[in-house]
């Protein structure tokens, strides 16, 4: 119940933003925050855990009420060097990064995030 993307190109700092959020959630819930989400990122993980549910349901028949993004990692691809001309015939690289996106899913309980403990002058 895995699945992979790799030499995805952007930066592997911007696409752990989106990966935070989805992480130990249900598979509507995670799927519905990436729908209405404003990143770049959201469609090729929706699209990676679209992917994951189908290798689930194919190879072991599981259904998709039970399935969570039990984990999910961004590591850094290999890096695209190009050159920018700049004054008096210099140059300065430009660094393109890539990342790999790896999707786990499990059966389990989804995670709640914890409510902040009210504190004794807040009313």
């Amino acid at each position: 119940m895995k699945a992979e993307l790799k030499n995805y190109r952007q930066a592997p700092r911007k696409v752990r933003l989106v990966a935070n959020l989805v992480r130990g959630k249900s598979i509507p819930q995670a799927l519905m925050e990436l729908q209405f989400l404003g990143k770049r990122a959201a469609l090729p993980f929706a699209k990676l855990i679209n992917s994951a549910v189908a290798n689930a349901t194919h190879n072991t028949k599981a259904s998709l009420d039970g399935l969570v993004v039990k984990s999910i990692s961004v590591t850094k691809g290999p890096t695209l060097k190009r050159a920018r001309p700049r004054s008096r015939g210099m140059t300065n690289r430009i660094n393109k990064r890539t990342s790999t996106l790896k999707v786990e899913l499990g059966i389990g309980k989804v995670v709640k995030a914890k409510q902040p403990k009210p504190t004794k002058n807040s009313k």
